[in-house]
């Protein structure tokens, strides 16, 4: 049975989620790509808590906004101002079993230099 693209990506998340996990101290920085549009969110695993999220949705992240490298890199920064005002700095950083390049590293780099350590 040949798998789709999706559920490779699934599986690929699932490895990864054996070995990354949140907690209190080191929250988990999740990622998310849809063909439309870019989620992260910061979460708490020892709680089952987010703690902050982002998205293209929001309405700090602007009008017509797009799936692109630079956007991703823009919501990089607005979770990392969110996280600080939660008092996060440091983060465990969940790719979401996506490669780490293009519009994953634009991200974390966005995050990084928005103050939150890896």
């Amino acid at each position: 049975m040949k798998l789709t693209r999706i559920q490779q990506r699934q599986r690929r998340h699932w490895r990864l989620r054996k070995k990354v996990r949140g907690n209190a101290a080191r929250p988990r920085l999740c990622v998310n790509f849809s063909s439309k549009h870019i989620y992260a969110q910061i979460i708490d695993d020892d709680k089952g808590v987010t703690l902050a999220a982002v998205s293209t949705l929001d309405a700090e992240a602007g009008d017509n906004v797009k799936s692109t490298v630079a956007t991703a890199k823009s919501l990089g920064g607005l979770i990392a101002k969110r996280a600080q005002a939660k008092r996060v700095t440091q983060v465990v950083f969940d790719r979401g079993g996506f490669r780490f390049h293009g519009k994953v590293k634009a991200l974390a780099d966005g995050a990084r230099e928005g103050g939150l350590k890896f």
